[in-house]
């Protein structure tokens, strides 16, 4: 009995995060739909993160850097190969989990401060190589994507109309988006529920004790680095679909930044509370110019803010969840 209603209540959590998924952007203007597709590409770069820097504990800075990957890998296969934009999504991920798995293999000797300044090296060197690969990026213009048409992977222009509501460009992005967030939260939920996550957890917690129990350190990390690098370069290729456009400005070391802020507030090494952290990184900077309307005084709502969320919720939105929970399922798992 109590098996099944646990089972009940987390079917009925899914059912509802669905049904808030399915008509969310039909509640919300066209607008705010874009808004909600461009937290979605944060999530998944989030996820990516947490997987990294959550369950393995290697610090990175370097997430943005990754991002850019996705987004010109994505952007060189449509302007100079005239691929379908969403076509490129995977091969976006595959480059950058490869780069991602490179920078791992030097990162086995860093561990903690030294890790983040070697990939935080990495994140402020990027923009400038772009910009040198002129003939391939586009150099300090980047590149445009040579057509924009609405629904490219299905073929259509204009406005599609699905059981009545009409569904625009804005709309597709969205559901796109967070088709493929929900698809990698479920791959990240499977992989630290089984024993690559245990692995991971003990690399975290103890790197001796990990390789005393026979857990192969390099590998392990080097894994962590390639699983981390094909969510950001997804998140990357959504980004540059999204945008239309690549350019170094978009990859600056202040989107580093805010994934990790996000995977912060949302909670290192707990997924649940990850929307909540994609929501707060899109969204806080719109409320802040909307509060203080001046670019100083924004900046200090920003930042305030964060401190604020941190020291309320030092676990992130994910401990939160946590904590709230943690009555009911108490009650359904020790009721007679």
């Amino acid at each position: 009995m109590r098996r099944a209603l646990g089972i009940g209540a987390w079917l009925l959590t899914v059912a509802a995060g669905l049904g808030v998924f399915l008509v969310l952007p039909h509640l919300v203007s066209d607008f705010h739909s874009r808004d909600l597709a461009r937290a979605g590409v944060f999530f998944i770069a989030i996820v990516g993160l947490n997987l990294l820097t959550g369950y393995t504990g290697q610090i990175s800075l370097g997430h943005g850097a990754l991002m850019a990957i996705g987004g010109y890998t994505t952007a060189a296969l449509v302007v100079h190969e005239h691929w379908r934009d969403v076509w490129t999504i995977p091969l976006a991920g595959i480059a950058a989990g490869i780069v991602g798995f490179i920078i791992g293999i030097p990162a086995l000797r860093l561990s903690g401060l030294y890790l983040a300044l070697a990939t935080f090296g990495f994140a402020v060197a990027i923009p400038s190589l772009l910009k040198k690969f002129s003939g391939l990026t586009g150099g300090t213009q980047g590149l445009r994507f040579l057509e924009s048409a609405p629904l490219q992977v299905t073929g259509l222009t204009g406005k599609v109309t699905i059981f009545g509501h009409t569904m625009t460009q804005n709309h597709f992005l969205y559901y796109l988006t967070w088709s493929i967030g929900i698809v990698g939260f479920a791959l990240a939920w499977l992989i630290v529920r089984g024993r690559l996550g245990r692995v991971f957890r003990s690399v975290r917690d103890s790197e001796i004790a990990a390789v005393s129990s026979g857990v192969n350190l390099a590998a392990t990390k080097t894994l962590a680095f390639a699983l981390s690098g094909v969510y950001a370069g997804v998140a990357g290729a959504l980004l540059a679909i999204q945008d239309e456009i690549v350019n170094p400005l978009t990859y600056t070391f202040l989107l580093s930044i805010l994934v990790l802020v996000g995977a912060v507030v949302g909670g290192l090494g707990s997924l649940p509370g990850l929307v909540l952290g994609a929501l707060f990184v899109q969204y806080l900077p719109k409320i802040s110019t909307h509060v203080s309307g001046r670019s100083g005084v924004r900046d200090f709502v920003y930042g305030a803010a964060i401190i604020v969320v941190m020291i309320l919720l030092p676990t992130g939105a994910g401990g939160f969840l946590r904590r709230v929970a943690r009555p009911l399922t108490t009650w359904l798992y020790t009721r007679p």
